[in-house]
């Protein structure tokens, strides 16, 4: 009798709140047989899943890698043609700055049938919880996500920041917390005020979120003398003013 094959989900845990997790991930997670998951998924989400189903962590942080995504893909492709439906779970949407791609390409080459379900992503719901509108017809009407840490095997930036400094409004960075000096640096030089407003949400839409707000100018001393450490995403421009009017999760610093 031949092996029935098993398909690949590509589940966004959304940014933290487990709250935040969509019906049809719940749907999924609830008939899981396998779970692939990352550090920054909330734990509360694993009791969705059935207690039968393998569980298997494979958290990343920048600097210490406790399994590389090759193989990552690798568990993916082999526990799917085992016979099982997998769900690789991961932080915020699986298709933005979460390697999503690379894995369903992998599933792709490898024959392994594969269905996307985005999350609820970091850098729109995090500055939400502290307050911060991304666009706002008085403030901004263009944004832009970017990720301050690309990988290591880049020769250079592929941000072009000094261009990205008067390009938009909003700029939303990810991933920066410990490139943040060395990129306002180049935002300012690139024609972006050091009087700009600036702010970094450490651990968003959590219990743990702390913010802080400052300029462009003086933001990196801030995060170093709030210790602040990843997680945390970093927005700059002038709806970071509207925080101190509109913040409801957490108090300011």
């Amino acid at each position: 009798m031949r092996r029935r094959k098993g398909h690949v989900y590509l589940v966004g845990a959304g940014p933290g709140d487990p709250d935040l997790v969509t019906v049809k991930a719940s749907k999924i997670l609830a008939k899981a047989e396998v779970v692939v998951y990352d550090r920054l998924v909330a734990g509360a989400l694993l009791n969705l899943v059935p207690k039968t189903a393998e569980k298997i962590f494979v958290g990343k942080e920048t600097g210490w890698h406790n399994i590389t995504q090759g193989r990552i893909n690798k568990i993916l492709i082999a526990a799917a043609r085992s016979g099982r439906d997998v769900v690789r779970l991961k932080g915020g949407d699986p298709f933005l700055f979460s390697r999503g791609g690379e894995e369903a390409q992998a599933l792709r080459r490898a024959g392994i049938g594969f269905t996307i379900v985005p999350g609820v992503p970091s850098p729109v719901a995090v500055p939400a919880y502290a307050g911060i509108p991304l666009t706002h017809r008085k403030y901004a009407s263009s944004v832009v996500f970017v990720t301050g840490h690309e990988a290591s095997s880049k020769k250079y930036d592929r941000v072009n920041w000094k261009k990205l400094a008067t390009a938009v409004d909003t700029i939303v960075i990810l991933m920066g917390t410990k490139r943040i000096r060395e990129i306002a640096e180049k935002l300012i030089k690139g024609g972006c005020p050091r009087s700009c407003s600036a702010a970094m949400i450490e651990r968003g839409t959590t219990k743990h979120q702390r913010t802080i707000i400052g300029t462009l100018g003086n933001i990196a001393g801030k995060a170093a003398s709030h210790k602040i450490t990843p997680p945390a995403i970093i927005v700059i421009g002038d709806v970071v003013k509207l925080r101190r009017r509109l913040h409801w999760f957490t108090i300011e610093h």
